[in-house]
């Protein structure tokens, strides 16, 4: 590739700013050109980190089939490598490191090979530094807010055979009728609104996804439709923060008014994530109360206990409002299942603030908590904190908390031993061939035998056997008359 550049780099200063200018609508469109451009190539995508990122990999799918490009079994087989990236933490990055320079040997050996990185990382001021410099096999540099540039941006590097780096560091749009290529035939993710505008101090999210922004409720109902004509059996309602859906529209029905419509369309299956305790509200829970399609599963975000760490957070509630909360969906919602997340190690997170997060643990009683020792990222103010917890204490502690995780996980799981559930199939277990795997409405992962099962089935299983992280059943046979 030339060295002459063409790029156009992010600020973590520009991401961070927020403005009432009202989001655009743009309509996607492809040029005849670019329609043309991977007629008899192929590509690959490796995609790192959150459901929004898989969603992002499926429209990255969807705009390159449309230009003629054919999905690669591997990466050695194809002539454009997207990897999709994930800056929630070092050690993703890290791994995203080790992945692109691992890819340095297929550089060498097909010189026409085209690598782009996009996503998270790609966001970030020092990454974008790191993979310009030390990362020249790279070709492309993209964000979030460009990914359908992807077609004008292979078009350049094809022609001008030159690198490009083009990250906007901008509050974002909508984008409208954007091919998708759906990564699963039954169960598919529906973005309902982009962005974050909590700025929780530890995270990079706000800074890499732009300003809250929210999809038309039309244009979300017309995908769920169509979802439904195409046979998926389930949809899981995207956002970095879904229950602050239809705010920026001054939507008065909300997030609520969303599910309850969503619902209406009578696709078998609804889940959303993911949900901040802050705008959780009362019409939300009116509508999980009213409409069986809607799963009874809630994930809720603890992140800590501790009232003095939620407020260095920039959480926005108090423990005893997360308690309040809390209790009330047991008390409306008592047939539902409830994960959390929950960072240990926070900067200078003391014994005592540990241990108030160990209780609310055990008032919760969650079914499933995803846990984290605290990753420091550069542009955050939790990073520039001074720190006195030394690691090994982050991790003894880490190793508390799972175990009493795993402790809660397996008596809620318990309750299900000896009951008949309903499991949509995603196929055949990962780590046996021999069963199935799939979810409950309460999304238990369950793995059973049976027969003539196919993948989006919703299959009655028997459950013999509760595992703190999963359940282990048998299908129930059909009876023949019927």
């Amino acid at each position: 590739m030339s060295k002459k550049r063409d790029y156009h780099l992010p600020s973590l200063k520009d991401a961070g700013r927020r403005s009432r200018e009202e989001v655009s609508v743009e309509t996607f469109s492809l040029s005849d050109e670019a329609k043309k451009l991977g007629e008899g190539k192929t590509y690959y995508i490796r995609t790192h980190g959150c459901q929004a990122n898989q969603r992002d990999s499926e429209t990255m799918a969807g705009i390159l089939e449309a230009m003629s490009y054919r999905a690669a079994q591997k990466p050695e087989e194809a002539d454009v490598i997207l990897i999709n990236t994930c800056a929630i933490r070092q050690n993703a990055e890290e791994r995203v490191y080790g992945e692109i320079g691992a890819l340095k040997r297929l550089k060498k050996e097909k010189k026409d090979l085209i690598i782009g990185v996009g996503g998270c990382m790609s966001q970030e001021e020092e990454s974008v530094k790191t993979l310009v410099e030390k990362y020249p096999q790279v070709d492309i540099i993209f964000g979030t807010h460009n990914i359908t540039s992807l077609p004008a941006l292979l078009e350049s590097v094809v022609k001008e055979k030159k690198r490009k780096v083009e990250v906007f560091s901008r509050q974002g749009e909508i984008y409208e009728e954007v091919p998708v290529t759906r990564f699963a035939s039954h169960k598919a993710w529906v973005n309902v609104m982009y962005g974050c505008d909590k700025f929780c101090t530890y995270c990079i999210v706000p800074y890499t996804r732009g300003k809250e922004r929210s999809r038309r409720k039309e244009d979300i109902l017309l995908e769920v439709q169509d979802l439904l004509k195409e046979g998926y059996q389930e949809v899981c309602l995207l956002g970095q923060n879904v229950n602050a859906y239809g705010k920026d529209l001054k939507d008065p029905d909300g997030f609520g008014g969303l599910l309850e419509e969503v619902a209406k369309t009578g696709i078998p299956r609804i889940r959303f994530m993911t949900s901040h305790p802050w705008d959780f509200d009362d019409r939300m829970i009116e509508a999980m109360k009213k409409y069986d399609n809607l799963m009874p599963y809630i994930h809720l975000p603890l992140q800590s206990g501790d009232d003095e760490i939620l407020r260095k957070m920039n959480r926005r509630y108090t423990s005893e409002s997360y308690r309040e909360l809390f209790d009330k969906l047991r008390r409306e919602l008592p047939h539902y299942a409830f994960t959390t997340d929950i960072i240990v190690g926070f900067p200078n997170e003391s014994e005592e603030a540990f241990q108030r997060t160990l209780d609310m643990v055990d008032h919760c009683r969650y079914d499933n908590a995803f846990t984290f020792i605290f990753s420091p990222r550069i542009g955050t103010p939790a990073a520039r904190m001074e720190d006195s917890v030394p690691m090994s204490v982050k991790e003894d502690r880490l190793q508390i908390l799972n175990e009493k995780i795993a402790f809660y996980a397996k008596e809620a799981n318990k309750k299900f031993e000896g009951r008949d559930v309903d499991v949509l199939v995603d196929g055949l277990s990962k780590r046996n061939s021999s069963v199935y795997s799939g979810y409950t409405p309460e999304n238990k992962l369950v793995n059973f035998k049976g027969k003539d099962i196919h993948i989006g089935d919703i299959v009655r299983v028997h459950i013999d056997e509760a595992m703190s992280f999963s359940l282990n059943g048998t299908a129930i046979e059909k009876d023949p008359l019927f």
